[in-house]
């Protein structure tokens, strides 16, 4: 009895996995930017409700809650990416 090779598909060139992995990349990216807006929307309705209840537009201790737990979940950069979001549902303060 002798022993055969396993049929085996060529492995994909170099450029085929990068155009497809950059292709997955901008997919996620619309998602992203596509929850983003949707919590900037979220965010503005918080902000109007507080506002129309007598309440001030940030609340400096929810955002502290989102700046721990974005840094815990991706260390420090996660605090500036937490910034960013911050910034863009609520503005500059």
């Amino acid at each position: 009895m002798t022993a055969t090779a396993p049929d085996t598909a060529p492995a994909p060139a170099p450029e085929v996995i990068i155009a497809d992995a950059r292709e997955r990349i901008d997919a996620l990216d619309d998602r992203i930017i596509g929850l983003i807006q949707e919590r900037m929307a979220v965010s503005a309705v918080v902000q109007q409700t507080r506002i129309a209840s007598g309440g001030r537009r940030v609340h400096l201790s929810r955002e502290m809650e989102i700046l721990a737990r974005y840094r815990d979940a991706l260390g420090k950069p996660g605090t500036a990416l937490a910034m960013t979001l911050l910034e863009l549902s609520r503005g500059r303060i």
